[in-house]
């Protein structure tokens, strides 16, 4: 496997499901300049990749004072994480997010989730809930991880 960093954000939105791009590509060209887009690789073929933001995503406006908060204390903020279906429960979002960690050692991220079943997959990563959002009448929660 291979973990990169990439300037080339294309091949990571051709990944996401088109209501995922919707809620990142008309926006980009205001947030490529902060925001780092990681790829993982398996033969060359992209498997998994995700976005590492530097200031609020435009997911996320409904959230701008928790944002602030993350961002002013030196959090990034990880989303738009995304396996291909045909290699999903193969640990490559695990081995994506380790390969994060591992990349930046020193740096605590946050991430928000409305899928409350994945609460065990980034809890086994290290990552802890700490408050809970609601979005049109949706929760979800926040999770942090801090480096040891």
């Amino acid at each position: 496997m291979i973990f990169r960093l990439t300037h080339d954000c294309a091949p990571c939105f051709k990944l996401l499901p088109q209501d995922w791009q919707a809620g990142i590509v008309p926006f980009w060209d205001d947030y490529k300049a902060s925001t780092n887009c990681y790829l993982l690789f398996d033969d060359n073929e992209i498997v998994a990749g995700g976005l590492v933001f530097s200031k609020c995503p435009p997911d996320m406006f409904y959230a701008e004072k928790e944002a602030a908060f993350y961002f002013n204390n030196q959090y990034l903020y990880v989303g738009f994480i995304y396996v291909i279906e045909e290699r999903r429960q193969q640990n490559l979002g695990s081995i994506w997010l380790e390969n994060l960690k591992k990349t930046h050692p020193k740096q605590a991220f946050w991430l928000t989730i409305e899928e409350l079943k994945l609460d065990a997959f980034y809890v086994k990563n290290g990552f802890k809930a700490v408050e809970s959002l609601q979005n049109s009448g949706a929760t979800e929660v926040v999770y942090v991880y801090n480096p040891i």
